[in-house]
């Protein structure tokens, strides 16, 4: 039952982010390693579907990891980014262990194959800043 809440709350989160209004906010670029990872245990610690901040990872909803050190710089829990040469929007619901730096994570849900074949890149990222008035 707490996961399905999970799910139908997560979803609507995204929809309610892919349909805020992109004036609202600044969109501070910053250069990543980007790579890939999914709900497997051999990836994840004890729960693969279970994010760090609590959230239940959903396939298909487009969710990242950030390395620690990028919280501080402004990439916290829920912040929308946006990924060079990616469509949509991603939300950071998750972190990396502290020994990766300055990287990312895409989830993309049970598919090893696609993760595989994502590799590592480098990648300009934006993430969401919102205006203040």
């Amino acid at each position: 039952m707490r996961q399905t809440r999970n799910q139908i709350w997560g979803l609507l989160v995204f929809v309610f982010m892919l349909g805020c209004d992109d004036n609202n906010y600044t969109w501070k670029p910053l250069e990543v390693t980007v790579s890939a990872y999914n709900s497997v245990e051999s990836q994840t610690e004890n729960h693969p579907m279970l994010a760090a901040w609590g959230d239940t990872l959903v396939p298909g909803e487009p969710s990242i990891a950030v390395s620690q050190d990028l919280i501080n710089q402004g990439l916290g829990y829920m912040t929308k980014v946006k990924i060079e040469g990616l469509p949509g929007i991603y939300v950071v619901k998750d972190k990396m262990h502290r020994k990766w730096k300055n990287s990312i994570d895409i989830y993309m849900g049970n598919d090893i194959d696609k993760a595989k074949l994502w590799g590592i890149q480098g990648k300009t990222i934006y993430y969401a800043v919102e205006k203040r008035n």
